[in-house]
């Protein structure tokens, strides 16, 4: 006997080895939510819908009742019930018909895996299949596979795909009559169809429910409700939430089946309809799409993800992923910047800096609205978002330490392209993604603190990489949250449920892109507006038309905001400063106001705005100490102001109180402030028509006690111009060519251009 059991022993596993089961079933793909609400799903490779149900998915009544109908003997045969098959098999015999079936679950599974005819020679291979199933297989394992291969009718398959479809729930949260129903079907899967045969589904789940009352399988309250359940499912759309980021995580994780995600199914519903209605307002300026992304400030999680406003709308290019394409920033990297240069101790925010037209070797950036303000401190240039001091702060901080920032950040198209980048990086000059810009102020709101977005609920990377200091951050983004500012939409201006937080806004040359990108401590919410085709807008700006959807999404996804939620590091400290210049005061500055610094990093030079002159008796001319005589002067204590103000002051007929020109007996005086060349650039190269008459315009801004100046070109005298005048000079020869400019006080200054004809 013995003997007999180890040969069919031996036999069976030369069998199983040389004819193998396999139990490989292709599902779909589903694209879940944090609480595992089903935002996606995707057919299997062979066209099915074949949702997978975990283990502890499957409700305890669905095995119970699914046991009972299908195999009662589940757990203690080994895939064959040899009690059953001998039943079946005398009844058949005896009737000369098959009046009764002798499958086990173990069987089924094997001929849903592979479908055959039925015959006693294909009955006797799927016996064989199913010892195989058992030997590969726990009985849980096989009870999971058979539960998720039963046929629901066309191309539904498993209990878990049929709950969703038929019943618009996760399988965990079925009824016992649904239960009931979802046993029944695929033994008659062509008659009991669901949505067109529910009357007859009915009856026949009840009748297995007075089965159940009679084996007392559950109790007796349960399946009188469930029996007094009406039946009205119907096949439903499977689910399509969420669509640009659940392609994106199929594309992602394509080797997985359940995909569980961060997003929030709750906050996904609300952003997509806030853009959606949104957006119908936005369509009478020809502005047509728009990306949202939300973020939890803490984890880093990604709560809400749109990546354009129609998924479907083919005339717009609904189906491009707005949170992963590339455009122009603006000036939303600005923070950036300025926070950067806090960390290198190079400015503060009460530092003053100028407004005004500058030139770097041809780039001459300008403000947004084309006017300049003069003197104006960091915060007041960060919230007023001027472009000259955020291009002033790069050039004094340098390109090459901002760019390693945003590397370090993952901005991908800053990373390709490095080395061509320049200045006007600062003011949109590149290429960003509104996923890489939430990230970036991710880290403003975490205390300068970035690491990447989290889109997998399973994502434990913590890695994290300081960009600035929780002292810059903090000073930052106390700018950030001031009200005072143009970038705060007319619609808000008087609204006493304004949302507490930071938010900076950003339109693109062009007009192409509106940004506004916000936080406070819970979320980080990013948004974009504009045209996937690129198609520039006059009314397209963050202020006017970001910042109001900006504002509409921390309202309706911040239920209760918290107030006061800014607070300053323990570390950082608070100087007095002079507000002319930003600098610890001179004991000739007569006003003072708070300044916040890094102390050991921050300029301890004292303020030098009042400086000590030497006047004649009649206010005429002012002397310097190469020319200050024993007797006859005065001392007075005047502004310094550099020659750009000056010039400034003047073209805007503003007053101020001017220093004397120099004394002209004065033969020794120091070069001191002459005049500067605003154009041409210095070191620049000219490319011009060839006998087009085409000019080049020179510039200069020259002291206050100057009224002339003369132009030189290659040495020669080339015109005697007044110093605010702009003066042609057209060259009739190509080359390089020496520029000069002299002012009426003896001072010059010098520069070199090359001029190539094309």
């Amino acid at each position: 006997m013995v003997f007999l059991f180890l040969s069919a022993l031996i036999l069976f596993q030369i069998l199983n080895i040389c004819f193998p089961l396999d139990t490989k079933v292709s599902y779909s793909q589903l694209i879940t939510d944090r609480k595992d609400k089903i935002l996606y799903s995707f057919l299997s490779e062979d066209d099915k819908w074949r949702m997978f149900a975990e283990l502890d998915e499957i409700p305890e009544q669905l095995k119970t009742a699914i046991l009972f109908k299908e195999d009662k003997y589940f757990y203690y045969h080994f895939g064959v019930n040899p009690i059953a098959l001998t039943r079946a098999l005398v009844n058949n015999i005896i009737q000369n018909k098959r009046t009764s079936g002798a499958s086990t679950i173990s069987m089924q599974v094997v001929r849903l895996l592979e479908p055959k005819k039925r015959s006693y020679g294909n009955k006797i291979l799927e016996m064989f299949k199913a010892l195989q199933l058992e030997w590969a297989l726990s009985k849980d394992e096989i009870l999971q596979l058979y539960l998720n291969l039963l046929p629901y009718g066309g191309n539904i398959e498993g209990v878990k795909s049929a709950s969703i479809l038929y019943f618009n729930k996760n399988v965990d949260h079925l009824s016992l009559g649904e239960i009931t129903a979802l046993c029944i079907i695929p033994n008659r899967p062509s008659s009991l169809k669901i949505g067109e045969n529910n009357a007859l589904v009915e009856e026949e789940r009840n009748k297995w429910l007075r089965k159940f009352e009679l084996d007392e399988l559950f109790p007796l309250e349960d399946i009188q409700d469930a029996m007094g359940e009406s039946f009205d499912a119907k096949r439903r759309d499977s689910p399509k939430y969420a669509p640009h980021f659940s392609f994106r995580m199929r594309y992602q994780e394509k080797d997985k089946i359940n995909i569980k995600t961060t997003l929030d199914y709750e906050f996904q519903e609300r952003s997509e309809k806030a853009l959606s209605d949104y957006m119908l307002t936005l369509q009478a300026y020809n502005i047509h799409n728009g990306a949202i992304i939300v973020i939890d400030k803490e984890s880093r999680e990604v709560l809400s993800y749109v990546g354009s406003a129609n998924f479907y709308g083919t005339e717009d290019a609904g189906q491009v992923d707005g949170v992963r394409a590339i455009r122009q920033p603006g000036s939303t990297l600005k923070p950036l910047i300025y926070g950067l240069a806090f960390d290198a101790g190079l400015l503060t925010p009460k530092t003053v800096i100028t407004d005004l037209p500058i030139n770097y070797n041809g780039y001459s950036p300008v403000n947004f609205n084309q006017e300049y303000k003069g003197y104006v401190s960091i915060e007041e240039a960060l919230a007023l978002s001027l472009n000259i001091p955020a291009v002033k702060a790069l050039e004094l901080l340098g390109l090459p330490k901002a760019i390693d920032k945003l590397t370090l950040c993952n901005f991908e198209a800053i990373k390709k392209q490095k080395d061509i980048l320049g200045l006007s990086l600062v003011l949109g000059g590149c290429g960003v993604s509104l996923e890489e810009l939430s990230a970036l102020y991710t880290s403003f709101a975490n205390e300068g603190q970035y690491q990447k977005l989290k889109y997998l609920w399973a994502d434990t990377d913590s890695a994290t990489s300081e960009i600035l200091s929780n002292k810059s951050c903090f000073m930052l983004n106390e700018i950030l949250t001031q009200l005072e500012r143009p970038d705060l939409p007319s619609a808000w201006q008087s609204a006493s449920n304004l949302p507490e937080i930071a938010w900076k806004t950003g339109t693109s040359y062009g007009r192409k892109d509106a940004w506004s990108i916000g936080f406070n401590d819970k979320y980080v919410i990013g948004v974009w507006l504009g045209n996937f085709s690129g198609e520039g807008v006059p009314e397209l700006t963050g202020a006017g038309i970001a910042t109001p959807l900006l504002f509409k999404l921390f309202k309706a996804l911040d239920d209760h905001p918290s107030k006061a939620w800014l607070k300053a590091p323990s570390d950082l400290d608070f100087r007095f400063v002079c507000p002319n210049s930003g600098l610890p005061p001179s004991n000739l500055c007569e006003h003072q106001v708070l300044d916040y610094y890094l102390p050991g990093i921050s300029s301890n030079i004292n303020c030098s705005h009042i400086q000590k002159y030497y006047i004649s008796e009649n206010d005429s001319f002012s002397y310097c100490m190469n020319c200050l005589p024993e007797a006859g002067y005065k001392t007075q204590y005047l502004e310094y102001h550099p020659v750009e103000i000056l010039a400034f002051y003047e073209r805007n007929n503003i007053n101020y109180l001017a220093v004397p020109r120099h004394n002209p007996a004065c033969e020794k005086w120091d070069n001191f402030d002459p005049p500067k060349i605003a154009t041409p650039s210095d070191g620049h190269n000219y490319y011009m028509i060839k006998d087009e008459m085409e000019a080049l315009v020179f510039t200069c801004q020259a002291a206050s006690d100057v009224q002339e100046v003369v132009w030189y070109v290659n040495e020669q005298v080339y015109k005697i111009a007044a110093k605010n005048e702009s003066v042609l000079f057209y060259p009739s020869t190509e080359g390089k060519f020496k520029i000069s400019c002299s002012d009426d006080q003896g001072r010059n200054s010098t520069i070199e251009i090359t001029v190539d004809f094309i």
